[in-house]
């Protein structure tokens, strides 16, 4: 299982890249192999401002769709428009081309709250 060390994480398996003030989002490599093969991504939520643990969207796979939650709250500045052609990418690339959105966040501390790779690992063990 792959889990990155540079990334944070949430209890929803959602990984979460810090850049600066802006988050890049997406599902871990770990939830994708839960949830099998995705065939539709939709995300709605572009230049909205959410809560933190607000639904931004929902992935859905051949079995099962599963709400997409906000790791912090800010404004939702990109989603990734290449998921609507190729939602594949998720299961393909779950860390680089399989991202969903960026999110520029109202308040970066809310970051420490999220876990870390160590903590995550021991989350899904």
């Amino acid at each position: 299982m792959n889990i990155p060390e540079k990334l944070k994480f949430t209890k929803d398996h959602e990984w979460v890249k810090i850049e600066g003030n802006v988050a890049t989002v997406g599902v871990t490599d770990f939830a994708q192999s839960e949830l099998g093969d995705i065939v539709f991504v939709e995300i709605e939520t572009e230049d909205e401002d959410l809560e933190k643990e607000e639904v931004f969207g929902t992935i859905e796979a051949v079995k099962t769709v599963s709400d997409l939650y906000m790791p912090v709250a800010g404004k939702i500045i990109e989603v990734n428009e290449e998921l609507e052609s190729q939602p594949e990418l998720v299961n393909k690339e779950p860390y680089e081309g399989g991202w969903m959105v960026k999110i520029e966040m109202a308040d970066p501390d809310q970051a420490d709250d999220l876990l870390s790779a160590s903590d995550y690992k021991k989350l899904i063990e």
